[in-house]
Formats: C-alpha cells, structure tokens, sequence
C-alpha cells in the first residue's frame, strides 16, 4: 500500500510541477509576445483558471506528502520525504504571500482599466513564479529519490 501511495504523491506532485513549469517557461513567454491585448488578456484568463485549479493542487500534493512522511517514517528515504514536504510547504506559503496578492489583481483586469504599473506587476509575479518552481522542483526530486 505504502509504494501505491508513494507512486501516486509523486505523479501528482510531477504533473503539478509540469503544469507551472510550463506556465513559467513557455506559456507566459507565448503570451506576452503576442500582439496587442492578447497576451494580457491570456493571462487574465489563465489567472481565473488556474487560480481557481492549483490552490487544490498544492495543497493536496502537500497533504499527500505529509501522509507519505508520517506512513514510511521508518522506511527509506523518509528524511527526503519530510524535506520535500518541508519546501512544499514553502511554496504554499509563496503562494499565498507573494503570488496570489498579484494573481487575484490580475484576473479583474481589462485591457481597458490597466493599473499604470501592470507590466512591473507581471514582471514581479514571474519573478516569484521562477522562485517557486524551483521550490516544487527541488521537492519533486527528493521525491523520486525517496522512491528508492
């Protein structure tokens, strides 16, 4: 039982990972070079949407880890376990402290009623985005390395 659920926290945990990879690397880029409102507009939509998907998913990835932690405590590779839920952890705290301020402003925009400041805001949501991802990276590989 053990193994299915560490098999399972850790496809979880890796789709979670492929999903904001993607956000970072190939999506946001896609989309601000698009032009005119375009772009803006992408990413208005992908806030609503994945602001809606991935507070679910971070949490429930952490929660998954945090099971898998507490029922192989004795087994191998527990201490990489609670390390990669320990920095789980920091990227629900990232999350909530530093992305989401901006990301709920973000999907209230309209190419009409633009804050003056948008592309610094866009600009500093990347920033902690490439953070953060780095973040459940980290922890995506103490996991598979825990699957040992």
């Amino acid at each position: 039982m053990l193994s299915a659920l560490e098999v399972f926290t850790t496809v979880v945990v890796g789709v979670m990972v492929g999903v904001e990879f993607s956000v970072a690397f190939f999506v946001n880029p896609i989309l601000d070079g698009l032009p005119g409102d375009s772009g803006l507009r992408g990413r208005t939509h992908g806030a609503r949407l994945l602001g809606a998907v991935m507070p679910f998913w971070y949490i429930g990835s952490l929660v998954l880890v945090a099971v898998w932690a507490v029922a192989g405590w004795h087994h191998h590779g527990a201490g990489l376990v609670v390390i990669a839920a320990a920095l789980l952890l920091l990227s629900v705290a990232m999350s909530v402290l530093l992305l989401v301020p901006i990301n709920n402003r973000v999907k209230t925009w309209t190419a009409d009623g633009l804050p003056a400041d948008w592309k610094q805001q866009m600009n500093r949501w990347d920033r902690f985005h490439y953070v953060r991802v780095a973040v459940i990276i980290a922890a995506f590989a103490l996991l598979v390395g825990a699957l040992g």
